[in-house]
């Protein structure tokens, strides 16, 4: 079983639909900082807490706020997470939901909700599976007011052990979608959409923990209609159970011209049972 609280703050604003305050230049030297160190710090991998024999349940809840105020103003988010899963020899499944709610200078930012299902079948050979899954998600911040998507696919570990991990995984969802382009106007459209996923985790140094879930989902019918979402964190264990966390999201919507983008710090108790 796995359970986790985490707690975190930010310097900036939680919703950042314009990130003029941060250059793409600036961005791109952070990933290359960030890449650098990665390789740099590759072949001094430890270990990381993952399923064992013994290990075949798990529940993760995680709380997260923070408030951030200024002369300028003033921001805060709450957000929070539980996700529910099993893992035996040929299967594993998992259920997580996700609220997140913010305000910035008193205006809603965030009412965003998502909710995911999805199961492994590992019937072939080793490091290799396959996957269906089935999403709902809505988003104030980047005007989803409802999407259904499902679909199946398959992935692959070219990388499967205790202390590294990179998985590759392809499939093809349906995706059903009503999205709000404001002024009363709403785009309710279905399409297929090709769903590509990068996930990894690695242990660096001793107690030096990179991980991140990458996917990149583009409507077969419309090359200008594509969905991004990241996820990477830098994680310090302090002990067994207890991490200092970094961490950032990126979701943009292209469809609809949005994005949000989420740069938090905090701590993190995580067991595996």
């Amino acid at each position: 079983m796995h359970f986790s609280i985490i707690a975190f703050g930010s310097a900036k604003h939680f919703f950042l639909p314009d990130v003029s305050w941060l250059s793409w230049n600036q961005v791109r030297y952070m990933i290359l900082r960030v890449t650098l160190l990665f390789f740099i710090l590759l072949n001094a991998i430890n270990s990381v807490a993952q399923y064992s024999d013994s290990t075949s349940h798990y529940l993760n809840y995680a709380f997260t706020g923070a408030i951030n105020k200024t002369q300028d103003g003033s921001s805060n988010l709450l957000d929070n997470g539980l996700r529910v899963g099993m893992k035996k020899k040929s299967i594993s499944m998992n259920f997580s939901n996700k609220f997140v709610y913010g305000k910035q200078n008193g205006l809603l930012s965030n009412k965003d909700f998502s909710s995911s299902f999805d199961i492994n079948l590992y019937k072939t050979f080793p490091h290799f599976y396959y996957w269906g899954l089935a999403t709902y998600n809505s988003s104030y911040s980047l005007k989803v007011n409802n999407q259904w998507m499902s679909g199946v696919g398959i992935a692959y570990s070219i990388l499967d052990r205790p202390n590294a991990y990179v998985n590759f995984s392809d499939g093809v969802l349906v995706d059903h979608t009503d999205l709000d382009l404001s002024n009363g106007i709403t785009d309710k459209y279905e399409t297929l959409r090709n769903s590509f996923r990068i996930n990894y985790k690695f242990v660096l140094l001793t107690n030096l923990l990179l991980n991140g879930s990458n996917f990149i989902q583009n409507s077969l019918s419309s090359r200008s209609d594509y969905i991004i979402k990241t996820t990477n964190s830098l994680n310090f264990k302090i002990n067994k159970w207890l991490l200092l966390k970094a961490q950032a999201d990126y979701n943009k919507v292209n469809r609809n011209k949005r994005d949000n983008l989420l740069l938090t710090y905090g701590l993190s108790f995580e067991r595996y049972f």
